[in-house]
């Protein structure tokens, strides 16, 4: 069976491929490959092998490729080495059974809905030893690996209850769009809650539409027809919006998947999908943005502390270089030291599986050395589950680079 794309994109991606020197840059560069032999690098899994699968993939191996995208940032021929990746990793799993594990950890509306009536049961269950062991043996689901935390209300509803309360009033900067992703609006509300208050704080009307998945955890383990429905309907729901109005996200993955992923490695090419990725910015790069112009307030509260941050990968594959750290250190006395680690190795839902999260770990040792040497108490990633990887492999607290900002405005 092959992956259902367009002949279009079929032809990009040939395209793609046939730059490749074999040069094995991309195989240097890959944190996977450079901790175990179970993966034999990019290079051979990709460009090597796409020559002759014709659609069809060759290699299971392909499955250790995390898709952290290093190998497409570091080609000097520009070869969409991860994306050809992502596709024959598609083919593969449409051509097996589809563990039932791949088809429940992808869908995390589903789980966010189902855990949080029962917040307080469900974040028991995961910290029982026994449960988790059970898990793993049935479901193949890691003892060990990180687990979101539930809550008893959505950030939706908290947008709702508040907006009873306060109606939003007109923002002196106009409107702008909230995309807050699944991890937001059920595990992290903290992250969601603060970047609403920043962006009110500089003079914003923040407009909350309802929204699903964005379809990347359904597209990283090869369930593409899934994931192209949700970005449709995501793409839709975030249209409701307004028209020519700034989407902003705290969330790197969800903002890249709409931005480039779901049209590189999906195929779905709808101009609705280019109004909604063209209005697309990242929090802390319209922070930027508005320092850059003068217009950002910098009346922050000193802080005299030095953070590890680590930049996630689909950070870097924005293209907009890394926004936090020059936001953050316009804060009188905040020094951010940079991972200087390709990937922490969770990569989604990679590290929570079986099979791989050992690998996963070993591909993040490097980091958490990083973060442990730095500050035992505070850490920074722009990546949801980045940063459940970090705050579990070290037991130090990892926040969203909002956080810090919220602080320093004095709205903590």
């Amino acid at each position: 069976m092959t992956i259902e794309h367009t002949h279009e994109h079929e032809q990009l991606m040939r395209a793609s491929l046939d730059h490749c020197v074999k040069c094995t840059i991309c195989e240097t560069q890959c944190p996977v490959a450079a901790v175990t032999p179970l993966f034999p690098g990019p290079k051979f899994v990709g460009p090597q092998a796409e020559r002759y699968r014709h659609g069809l993939s060759v290699d299971h191996s392909i499955d250790y490729c995390s898709s952290c995208g290093t190998c497409t940032l570091v080609c000097p021929q520009g070869v969409h080495i991860a994306e050809l990746n992502s596709l024959a990793r598609g083919a593969m799993k449409q051509q097996n059974n589809m563990p039932f594990r791949d088809q429940i950890i992808s869908r995390t509306t589903l789980m966010g809905a189902v855990m949080t009536p029962v917040a307080p049961v469900a974040n028991w269950a995961l910290g029982v030893k026994p449960i988790r062991v059970i898990a793993e043996k049935v479901i193949g689901l890691h003892r060990n690996a990180p687990m979101p935390t539930a809550h008893t209300q959505t950030l939706q509803g908290w947008v709702k209850r508040r907006g009873a309360s306060a109606p939003a009033k007109p923002g002196s900067r106009g409107k702008i769009i909230y995309f807050h992703g699944c991890a937001a609006n059920y595990f992290e509300l903290e992250t969601g809650q603060k970047t609403i208050e920043v962006l009110e704080h500089l003079g914003y009307e923040v407009i909350v539409p309802k929204q699903g998945c964005c379809g990347l955890p359904l597209q990283s383990n090869g369930l593409f027809d899934a994931a192209r429905k949700y970005v449709r309907k995501l793409v839709a729901d975030l249209r409701t919006g307004g028209k020519d109005i700034p989407i902003v996200s705290a969330s790197t993955s969800c903002g890249s998947m709409l931005k480039r992923e779901a049209e590189e490695i999906l195929g779905v090419a709808d101009p609705e999908l280019a109004d909604v990725g063209g209005r697309m910015v990242d929090i802390m790069e319209l922070l930027l943005k508005l320092h850059d112009e003068g217009t950002l307030p910098e009346d922050f509260a000193p802080m005299d502390v030095t953070l590890p941050y680590h930049p996630p990968c689909q950070l870097k594959s924005h293209g907009i270089g890394v926004p936090a750290t020059e936001v953050l250190e316009l804060i009188p006395g905040v020094k951010i030291k940079e991972s200087g680690v390709a990937c922490c190795g969770m990569a989604g839902t990679y590290g929570i599986k079986k099979e791989k999260y050992d690998v996963a770990m070993a591909v993040g040792k490097p980091l958490f050395d990083m973060v442990l040497e730095t500050n035992k108490e505070l850490a920074l990633c722009d990546s949801e589950t980045c940063r459940w990887q970090i705050e579990t492999a070290t037991g130090v607290r990892t926040v969203h680079p909002i956080t810090i900002i919220h602080k320093a405005y004095g709205l903590s």
